[in-house]
């Protein structure tokens, strides 16, 4: 046992040794002229690999003072001073690029990464309070600052965005800083994304909460760039998928004893949802004891997960049709992804099997390792089926037979307008609806 621990730790050791990161500067007088900017040379090692970028900076000399008086030994009191001067302000030079380099991921530096802290360094971007300048950086900031104020899983996804934001640095080759949010940076956000497969919506969703993070570092007195707030991407149309009336009907219709315990479970807690409206992260944790009754009627309480608001949602006929026959117990819980593969079988039971169009999440990797993405296409219904359809089979099955104001309330939509897109109704479609009344 003592020499398995011996080698893991020797082989960690080693693996360090070759990933070692060893850097240095050195200046150079690179030009014809009697009097020019001094070159910064950036030298490194990194995996075993040499590498060489370098810039000017603003530090004028003249060539004869470079070639025979920068390191020589004079006595004159004038050219010490001038000596000493000019050294100071290299070495404070090579201290800021050395310590930016130590805070960076070896992987993107290049020349434009050294242009660019050369360029800091002599037009520094001066932060509020110290506040991070480089949107990587105030990713975290923003996440320890709202962390009692958004969800986990929005905390997931600042998360998620962070790590694409570092591989784009890497493909870009350099770091981007929130003054950098522009039409430049749309175009090389949209380039990155399109190679990695990602969908029209993802990069509209995903650049709209990068803004938000530059409109909270203006808050805080960062400067941002003036084409931020214009930035944007169309948003692609999605088949609303959802569960008809006969659908709904057809999985009721699947006999207990001809499933198994865990499609049973999955299948009761589809139907519940088809007939509360809310979202998995809710309703996977109704309990018996949040059931109360008020005049004659059954009522669920409980506090919406995504929004805190406090809800009180009656509970319909076939909800309770269901707890009367787990003896008034809700089902088991169980995690979001087996909800969802669940779901899918007790659907295919059901023969929810019309090939429809919509966009399933596929692996699109041809190697080992995994690449999810949205993929358009034409598949069996039951394939497409999530665990967001049963909130939106709700709010489209009763659209039209309880009155909108009162949907809205239990989805928990903020504005009409949001819940009528939920459910996909255009225009035309409200159009057609007033003719019924014509």
């Amino acid at each position: 046992m003592y020499f398995d621990i011996y080698r893991t730790i020797l082989a960690i050791f080693v693996r360090q040794l070759i990933l070692i990161i060893m850097a240095s500067i050195n200046f150079l007088y690179r030009s014809t002229k009697d009097e020019a900017l001094l070159t910064l040379r950036l030298l490194y090692r990194y995996n075993g690999e040499d590498y060489v970028v370098g810039v000017r900076t603003k530090e004028k000399v003249s060539k004869t003072y470079w070639k025979k008086q920068h390191n020589s030994k004079t006595r004159d009191a004038s050219i010490q001073n001038k000596i000493a001067t000019i050294k100071k302000d290299l070495s404070k030079l090579s201290k800021y690029v050395i310590d930016k380099f130590e805070n960076s991921n070896p992987e993107i530096i290049s020349k434009n990464w050294l242009t660019r802290i050369v360029d800091l360094y002599y037009n520094p971007k001066v932060a509020k309070r110290d506040y991070p300048l480089n949107l990587v950086s105030f990713i975290d900031l923003y996440i320890d600052k709202r962390r009692n104020e958004v969800t986990k899983s929005s905390i997931v996804k600042f998360n998620v965005i962070k790590h694409k934001m570092e591989r784009l640095e890497k493909h870009i080759g350099r770091e981007v800083f929130i003054t950098d949010i522009n039409e430049e940076f749309k175009t090389d956000f949209e380039d990155f994304y399109n190679e990695h497969n990602y969908s029209q919506n993802t990069m509209h969703r995903e650049l709209g909460i990068i803004k938000t993070f530059c409109k909270y570092a203006k808050s805080l007195g960062i400067e941002t760039h003036p084409q931020m707030d214009t930035l944007k991407f169309k948003k692609e149309k999605v088949d609303k998928i959802y569960l008809n009336e006969n659908e709904i009907e057809a999985i009721k219709s699947l006999k207990d004893r001809e499933l198994t315990e865990y499609l049973i479970n999955a299948k009761d807690w589809l139907i519940i949802s088809c007939f509360t409206g809310q979202r998995i992260s809710d309703f996977m944790r109704f309990t018996s004891e949040m059931v109360r009754e008020e005049n004659g009627k059954k009522l669920i309480e409980f506090t919406q997960k995504k929004t805190s608001k406090d809800m009180a949602v009656p509970l319909h006929p076939e909800v309770l049709e269901i707890l009367e026959k787990r003896k008034w117990s809700f089902p088991r819980s169980i995690s979001d992804q087996r909800y969802n593969d669940y779901i899918k079988e007790v659907c295919k039971l059901a023969k929810i099997d019309e090939v429809i169009t919509g966009k399933k999440q596929v692996n699109i990797s041809k190697f080992d390792e995994i690449q999810i993405r949205s993929v358009s296409g034409n598949y069996p219904k039951y394939e497409l089926v999530t665990s967001h359809i049963g909130r939106r089979s709700f709010a489209t099955n009763f659209y039209g037979k309880i009155p909108t104001n009162y949907l809205i309330y239990v989805t928990g939509h903020s504005s009409e307008t949001m819940f009528l897109n939920y459910i996909g109704k255009s225009n035309k479609d409200l159009a057609m609806e007033i003719t019924n009344y014509f």
